[in-house]
């Protein structure tokens, strides 16, 4: 195509009605910006190779994400019309700007939630944001892999009966690890109590593109699910879309705190990803689905034979309540061997060039998606074989056990927004048993708190924290750095 002109432009006539082909023809318009960004679509005012013709403001003809009214609008019923549900909304503060919108929709400010102890932190951080009083659900775990399990319903069921209070309920599903809750049934009860389910499904954006993998709950019930498009979609990072499927949350308060958690100034670039991603999916997704889960499946065929580095499967979990499992989410189990994750880990990335997604002490993670090639999956399995087949891993064949992996449930003291906004003070590690926390503490990836403002500190939890600060493991969020000291609250009643 060549250049367009400005009466080309505004009359339409060269332009595909969607946002990533019109921006593509906005570039090469004779258009001068006078207006933001500073780089003014100038190639030579920065350094580096980026698609600045194609960033840009809220000009005419290109909607405001915040007031949507026309190319954006229909953008986002595109998204909405391929998940199958009333209605949808990009989050270009991914999944985290989604959680705290919808926990904000959901719950009024002090009230009181239910939710999965497992959360990503952008769910306690909405705690926080509105003073919300949290009610914990405890997954089941496997002490062996210290991976988490499902929900149980039953468990919920005896929550919300005992605490009439609780305004929502919200889970994560699949978790990073791939392991899904009975949604339909956790919904059920929900419902019967008169409070909605909102649905943590970042990592199952890709759900509704095959039969292969678990339903989406958007399909089973929950009120409100959160996609990570970025994450096991062809899409941009930072990139997700929220799925309002009842009026059992408000949707004009959902739409408010949308744009209360966003940019006010949203990406075009990140937008027209989204956009080019389901049009994509549109139209060449189930074949691109048909060839990704095909190869994904001979990939695990082949790791399941693999005698030390073992994959996982729900059926080798001891975890309980493992009502579904996605297996693009690939886990390498080091238990059988003389490795921990963390070894594994490097051994990959050194020797065989691939990045995992996690590294934890027992397992590694491999995310695949619809991008992976054939390729990508024979250089995992190759390199896997061979480092299975190496004489040093095979004298942990009657070696003892690890010691299991416990976390075991915190005991709440005060709220989170009372602990984080109280007057605190440093305390050692070693000397902060029984103290409160007045902070985070948690691995990243995946971002579950090991301890939340407000929860005492255990023995379990310094002992966790040295053993993972041993093995060489980042904890995140202490604002001591080097992990020796906790903040904690002071004055304690």
């Amino acid at each position: 195509m060549g250049k367009v002109t400005e009466v080309d432009f505004l009359k339409g006539r060269t332009m595909e009605d969607r946002l990533y082909k019109k921006l593509e023809a906005y570039g090469k318009s004779d258009f001068y910006p006078f207006h933001m960004p500073g780089h003014k679509r100038n190639p030579l005012a920065v350094e580096g190779d980026f698609p600045v013709e194609r960033d840009i403001t809220e000009i005419d003809g290109f909607d405001n994400l915040h007031h949507a009214e026309d190319i954006l609008k229909r953008a986002q019923e595109d998204v909405a019309r391929l998940y199958g549900v009333p209605e949808s909304f990009y989050s270009i503060n991914g999944s985290s700007g989604a959680i705290l919108a919808a926990v904000s929709a959901a719950v009024d400010k002090g009230g009181q939630i239910l939710v999965a102890r497992n959360c990503h932190k952008a769910v306690y951080h909405a705690i926080y944001l509105r003073e919300l009083s949290a009610t914990y659900i405890y997954p089941h775990e496997d002490p062996k892999l210290g991976i988490n399990g499902g929900i149980s319903p039953g468990r919920v069921e005896m929550y919300l009966a005992e605490n009439p209070e609780i305004q929502a309920v919200l889970i994560t599903s699949p978790t990073y690890d791939g392991i899904v809750s009975d949604v339909a049934r956790i919904a059920e009860i929900a419902h019967h109590y008169g409070v909605p389910l909102i649905v943590d499904e970042a990592h199952g954006a890709h759900f509704r593109f095959s039969d292969y993998f678990p339903v989406s709950a958007a399909q089973l019930g929950a009120d409100v699910v959160i996609n990570s498009v970025h994450k096991t979609l062809p899409c941009l990072t930072q990139t997700g879309v929220i799925h309002l499927c009842s009026e059992r949350v408000s949707r004009e308060k959902l739409k408010r705190f949308l744009g209360i958690y966003q940019s006010s100034s949203p990406s075009y670039i990140l937008m027209s990803s989204i956009d080019a991603c389901m049009d994509k999916l549109e139209r060449e997704g189930d074949e691109m689905f048909r060839v990704f889960t095909e190869n994904l499946e001979k990939a695990r065929r082949r790791l399941s034979e693999c005698k030390y580095i073992r994959l996982v499967t729900p059926q080798a979990c001891e975890c309980q309540r493992v009502f579904d499992f996605d297996r693009s989410k690939i886990l390498l189990s080091t238990v059988d061997s003389s490795l921990n994750g963390r070894e594994l880990h490097k051994i990959l990335r050194r020797e065989f060039h691939l990045e995992m997604e996690m590294e934890a002490e027992n397992y590694v993670l491999a995310l695949a998606a619809v991008g992976d090639t054939t390729e990508g999956f024979e250089r995992l399995c190759d390199a896997i074989e061979e480092i299975d087949r190496r004489e040093s891993l095979k004298y942990r064949e009657e070696a003892v056990e690890k010691e299991p992996l416990k976390n075991g449930k915190m005991k709440q003291v005060m709220r989170i927004s009372q602990a984080m906004d109280a007057e605190s003070e440093r305390c050692p590690l070693d000397e902060c048993i029984g103290r409160t926390s007045g902070e985070f503490a948690y691995l990243y990836p995946p971002g579950i708190p090991l301890i939340v403002p407000g929860e005492q500190i255990s023995g379990h939890f310094v002992k966790n924290v040295r053993r993972y600060l041993e093995q060489g493991f980042e904890v995140q969020g202490l604002s001591d750095q080097t992990s020796e000291t906790v903040c904690v609250v002071r004055n304690e009643m």
